[in-house]
């Protein structure tokens, strides 16, 4: 399955050194053993930090996969290294999951029609969706359509130059007034 995990800088988890490629353990027991690691993007964040000591990367779990009823988090036995991701294609990954799934439950991340950005990013989904952020922080938009079907989206980080900080931004990245 694939799927996404967060590290600690320089692939760490719980004191755990991973490497690219295979990683092998015994037992998968999600919040007991087992390497862990999110189907949906952006519930990666519901354990991690979007902070400078966070690496996102893509991976495939298998083996003795369990899965927990709480969000979209499995542990597995078998935990193969993909590609690390840069916080723009992690935040594209989380987009793109709830563009192939738009009516499963929402990430404990994501907010309706508008947000200000917490914690470095802002994720929000709607039918006219807006978010504001300072410098550094990623924001993520959605749009869907009457149906809850996501019919665009964008992610950019604000640089201070394109994306000005502590100014709203809808989903074609173009200043607009609060609503």
């Amino acid at each position: 399955m694939i799927a996404c995990k967060a590290f600690g800088t320089g692939l760490r988890c719980r004191g755990y050194q991973f490497h690219m490629g295979l990683n092998v353990t015994d037992k998968a027991q999600c919040q007991a053993a087992g390497f862990h690691c999110a189907e949906n993007p952006l519930d990666c964040l519901n354990h991690y930090t979007d902070g400078p000591d966070t690496e996102f990367y893509l991976v495939d779990a298998k083996g003795d996969v369990d899965e927990t009823n709480w969000d979209s988090q499995i542990a597995c036995t078998e935990l193969n290294i993909i590609k690390h991701l840069s916080r723009k294609e992690f935040y594209l990954l989380g987009l793109a999951f709830m563009m192939e799934y738009p009516l499963r439950e929402w990430s404990r991340q994501v907010k309706r029609e508008k947000t200000v950005a917490s914690g470095g990013r802002a994720v929000v989904r709607g039918l006219d969706p807006i978010a504001l952020g300072c410098k550094g922080d990623m924001l993520a938009l959605a749009k869907e359509n009457d149906l809850g079907e996501i019919i665009q989206i964008a992610v950019a980080e604000v640089d201070g130059k394109e994306i000005l900080p502590n100014r709203w931004y809808d989903v074609d990245l173009k200043e607009r007034l609060q609503k």
